[in-house]
């Protein structure tokens, strides 16, 4: 499983050119059953996606795809986490 933090560059005025673009990536990732949950960092700072069912180099390929991270609007980091405990309630992450 993999938390991907997506944190504002000083370009961050850019966003509204690449929404759209990067709504349309983040569907894809949905889409392909890649991505868990998405939601924005408090206050304002950028984004976080959980993913998983995939491996470090291939979500570093789908990230890299990310207008938002190819126009430089958001710095991406990948932190891989093995899950050592859980609740019943995400057993299907198993």
């Amino acid at each position: 499983m993999f938390i991907v933090l997506l944190k504002f560059s000083t370009h961050k005025a850019r966003t509204s050119q690449f929404l759209q673009g990067h709504n349309a990536w983040l569907g894809r990732g949905f889409d392909d059953g890649v991505f868990l949950l998405a939601g924005s960092l408090q206050p304002g700072t950028g984004g976080a996606i959980l993913a998983h069912d995939t491996t470090l180099s291939d979500l570093r390929k789908r990230v890299d795809e990310d207008p938002f991270v190819v126009e430089d609007v958001v710095r991406a980091e990948i932190f891989e986490l093995s899950v050592s405990k859980a609740d019943e309630r995400l057993a299907f992450l198993g």
